[in-house]
């Protein structure tokens, strides 16, 4: 169960040594959903901004904006997000300013990358986030954009996360094949690859899952209890 809930998450690494961002993304980085890397806080900054991950890591000290600095901005966007710091020695006492800034776990290097993939599994059930019930036995977990149906994880493609994650968004409105193809390929595609792709999506989930409003779009069903 662990090892699933581990596929269901972003990480964002901020790290201005080169080698060492390459170690870990090598070492850990195929056992999340995706493993982003920036060279600074700035970059760190922006890439947060846009892919929002489930948990940061960053060194301390970093050209152009520290990495405490840029754990400042994200708590300020995202309260709750838990981040952790690689720090040198040399650097201990910055992590006294850290406390303050509410960052969850430090680890000095040298460490073990083992030790810190079983600390981010052990943070995971934190992360969860109100899920939401839909038809026909299924719950989308938000936090983690994971799709379960009756409590057993259903792997669904990044493209049909992004469509799902469409459909919820517009939860009250039926939304139309522009729309979609604007969110799923951002070009103009055809009709028929847009009715193919919600067709396997269907035959993947359920046809109760999304309606059909024929002539006018598609609608995710609830579950009305």
């Amino acid at each position: 169960m662990k090892k699933r809930a581990l596929k269901d998450i972003k990480i964002l690494l901020v790290e201005d040594e080169e080698n060492l961002a390459r170690l870990l993304k090598d070492a850990i980085g195929d056992n999340f959903y995706s493993f982003s890397v920036a060279i600074d806080g700035v970059e760190g900054l922006e890439v947060f901004k846009k892919i929002k991950p489930d948990i940061v890591i960053t060194d301390i000290m970093m050209p152009r904006l520290s990495g405490l600095d840029m754990a400042k901005e994200i708590k300020q966007i995202s309260p709750k997000t838990p981040i952790i710091i690689l720090s040198a020695f040399s650097e201990k006492e910055k992590l006294f300013s850290a406390i303050d800034i509410g960052i969850t776990k430090y680890f000095l290097k040298p460490f073990d990358t083992d030790e810190l993939l079983e600390y981010i599994k052990s943070i995971i059930p934190r992360l969860s986030k109100k899920s939401i019930k839909l038809s026909d036995g299924f719950v989308f977990n938000k936090g983690t954009c994971s799709l379960y149906k009756n409590e057993r994880y259903v792997s669904l493609s990044k493209s049909e996360i992004r469509f799902l994650s469409l459909l919820l968004e517009e939860k009250n409105r039926v939304v139309g094949d522009m729309q979609i193809k604007e969110s799923l390929w951002g070009e103009e595609v055809s009709d028929e690859r847009v009715r193919t792709f919600i067709r396997r999506f269907r035959a993947k989930t359920s046809k109760k899952l999304v309606k059909n409003i024929k002539g006018v779009g598609y609608q995710l069903s609830f579950n009305e209890s």
